[in-house]
């Protein structure tokens, strides 16, 4: 059966005052409840090893991006080779932000995966289409595209360390949710193209999760979806009263 997960993406929010007091309130949190779903939490670079001497393994610890490169003269770029060695074991590529603000492409978030899987790094790989590709009726062929091309070079075994999460663009932030049935019929999408490349054994194990304004009234409504398997939060995750809600959402559908 396929994992429950629940990812708390902070962005570029929180001073570390601010920051270690929500890590402790997320660590009582889940050492109180021990949610069977797996919780991850992707503060801001500075805080990576302080989240995981503060979480003591009852929360898992994820980068918000990782680079392409291996290492050497590249300013302002974090290797997977660091993350890896501050224990670090899961990293967000390919997010909506970083391909509208930061110009990635398909095959940039293709080379991240791949560096990424050979540090031992799990990666959380995002995908979602505009707006204006929604209303084009052109979303099921972008969604195709970017996981095509995302997991070109990505074998079968490999794929056990592969999580999707599918992320409507036009959802992000803005307070519009996919309705559950939109978010369903995306994921149906994502799970048959894995089917078609691997087979169905790794596409029924591959964990899906939706992301786009989930919060704790509309969480359970889309974690009941079939192909939903949790999310990838935004806003939500930087309080800890929503976020442990959105927590026991997904571990009522386990």
């Amino acid at each position: 059966m396929r994992r429950k997960i629940v990812v708390g993406n902070w962005k570029m929010n929180k001073t570390w005052e601010d920051a270690r007091s929500l890590l402790m309130e997320i660590n009582r949190f889940a050492s109180t409840h021990k949610p069977k779903c797996l919780v991850i939490v992707a503060p801001p670079y500075p805080y990576l090893d302080r989240a995981n001497d503060i979480f003591m393994h009852h929360v898992e610890v994820a980068a918000q991006n990782v680079s392409q490169f291996e290492k050497g003269a590249y300013t302002g770029e974090i290797s997977a080779e660091i993350l890896k060695s501050i224990g670090v074991k899961y990293v967000i590529i390919g997010h909506s932000e970083r391909r509208t603000i930061h110009h990635e492409t398909n095959e940039i978030i293709r080379d991240k995966v791949a560096t990424a899987l050979a540090h031992g790094l799990n990666p959380i790989l995002c995908c979602g289409e505009t707006l204006d590709q929604r209303v084009e009726e052109k979303h099921l062929d972008t969604v195709r595209a970017q996981i095509e091309t995302m997991l070109d070079s990505v074998s079968s075994s490999q794929m056990q360390n592969i999580i999707l999460a599918y992320e409507p663009v036009w959802a992000i932030g803005t307070g519009h949710t996919a309705s559950p049935h939109q978010a369903q019929e995306m994921h149906e999408l994502i799970r048959g193209i894995l089917k078609e490349k691997y087979g169905d054994r790794i596409a029924d194990e591959t964990t899906i999760l939706y992301g786009g304004s989930v919060n704790s009234g509309n969480a359970d409504d889309l974690f009941a979806m079939p192909d939903i398997d949790g999310g990838l939060i935004g806003g939500a995750s930087l309080n800890a009263g929503d976020f442990g809600s959105i927590i026991n959402a997904s571990c009522k559908h386990i």
